[in-house]
């Protein structure tokens, strides 16, 4: 039975108006947002003018998405939603490899190349051999794991950010692992960027001292039959910006060695085993 609105009993107020038919998950999740949000005004005794500022935040939010830059999601992940959502719906067994964000840089039908290529294509940047197994949570080889690989250039910039000064497909390939299950690519050891920061996210970001930073870091995605698709990065360890990574998506164990080598043909080496769950 609905109720007159009052400061008291506004979450109640709210609720009681929803249909009798509705999804029963639409019905709580939608119940459970006015709760919170709701609380959430009451905390922190939220002033007209706050709230014209906030409406005025995602109006400008809204208004600077395209096909191409989506603000939203980027607010997502500077405020660690985006990372808390892929915790949720990625709880994996102890020894398993963790997931962390996709990103907005990933590209389908990457070509398939031979193990071992190079998928430096620009020659800038400082050579790394990334090579590793794709096993399962006992160690056992995992033959035909499809291993997706993408990372930005020596300049900090992807391929697609840049489609008339870097190669189609620089720094992207995939790799169809052997009875071995091993995985090995030339590469560059990535550097680290900024997330773009000349909008909305970007001004907030500022206003709440913080920086727009990710640490460098190698994309995969890597996905095998019988296992659970695995989205991660593998992250080098001695960058600056490991501790205050701007969408929150450095875990401890995604942080990989990389070894200087410098053996004529590379002057980095990074080894790192995937250790998928079985579906």
């Amino acid at each position: 039975m609905s109720q007159y609105f009052t400061e008291d009993a506004s979450v109640e107020a709210v609720n009681a108006r929803m249909g009798q038919n509705i999804n029963p998950r639409l019905a709580q999740v939608m119940a459970s947002l006015v709760k919170h949000l709701h609380a959430f005004a009451k905390d922190v005794h939220l002033s007209q003018a706050e709230w014209d500022i906030a409406i005025e935040f995602l109006t400008k939010t809204g208004q600077i998405c395209s096909g191409e830059r989506q603000e939203f999601i980027l607010l997502s992940d500077v405020l660690g939603f985006s990372m808390l959502v892929d915790a949720i719906n990625n709880r994996r067994p102890a020894g398993a490899t963790e997931n962390t964000v996709f990103g907005p840089f990933h590209v389908d039908n990457a070509p398939e190349l031979p193990m071992g290529s190079n998928i430096s294509l620009d020659g800038k940047g400082e050579s790394c051999r990334f090579e590793g197994m794709v096993i399962d949570l006992h160690g056992n080889p995992i033959a035909g794991a499809r291993v997706d690989v993408w990372s930005d250039n020596a300049d900090g910039f992807y391929d697609v950010q840049q489609p008339d000064i870097q190669p189609k497909w620089n720094n992207r390939g995939v790799f169809i692992t052997g009875a071995d299950g091993r995985y090995a690519f030339q590469g560059i050891k990535p550097v680290s960027y900024p997330i773009p920061d000349d909008g909305p996210v970007g001004q907030m970001l500022n206003h709440l001292g913080r920086h727009p930073y990710r640490p460098a870091h190698m994309h995969y995605l890597v996905t095998a039959k019988g296992f659970e698709k695995l989205v991660t990065h593998t992250f080098v360890g001695d960058d600056t910006y490991l501790s205050s990574d701007a969408v929150f998506g450095v875990k401890k164990t995604l942080i990989a060695p990389f070894e200087h080598v410098n053996d004529g043909q590379t002057i980095w080496r990074s080894p790192f085993d995937f250790v998928l769950t079985p579906v």
